[in-house]
């Protein structure tokens, strides 16, 4: 396969530090790297901060401060947003602790069949899942045994049905 694996995904934040703050100090993602960009490819001046912070398998979650550039943050429905990170369920446990220990928005725990999470609303407004593997996880998301494709075949063919 040519594509490898994530590196990272990047979303808009209102502020860096804070940011910072959720996902280093309270997620314990150590901040791996920050860029300061103060011209785009095209030549256009900008003030943006780019951070990222680094997971176990050496991907990264990452962020863009550009005030300069409008973006309406809201609190994201789950269907719409949401960023979901593994985790051993020990740690699972600890952080819905955590998390409600310390004020932050807290969900859960959901049982998925194949994953257990919880959530958590983070300073930008973005949900963020932590999920542990159940039991069957990787026969659930095979798709030689979960007949995925024939499950978005019908999905789609029941859509296009009703339009």
């Amino acid at each position: 396969m040519a594509i490898l694996k994530l590196h990272h995904a990047a979303y808009r934040c209102r502020d860096s530090e804070q940011t910072r703050r959720f996902y280093e100090d309270f997620l314990g993602l150590p901040l791996a790297g920050v860029l300061e960009i103060t011209e785009t490819k095209s030549g256009r001046a900008t003030n943006t901060l780019h951070t990222f912070f680094r997971l176990d398998d050496g991907s990264h979650i990452a962020f863009f401060e550009a005030g300069d550039m409008p973006f309406e943050f809201k609190k994201q429905h789950d269907f719409d947003l949401h960023i979901a990170l593994e985790v051993e369920r020990g740690f699972l446990e600890r952080m819905f602790a955590k998390g409600k220990a310390e004020g932050i928005e807290t969900r859960g725990v959901s049982d998925h069949g194949f994953i257990d999470s919880i959530y958590f609303r983070d300073p930008n407004g973005y949900v963020l899942e932590l999920c542990a593997r159940r039991e069957g996880h990787d026969e659930m998301m095979d798709p030689a045994r979960n007949s995925a494709r024939a499950k978005l075949d019908a999905w789609t063919a029941a859509k296009n049905a009703r339009t």
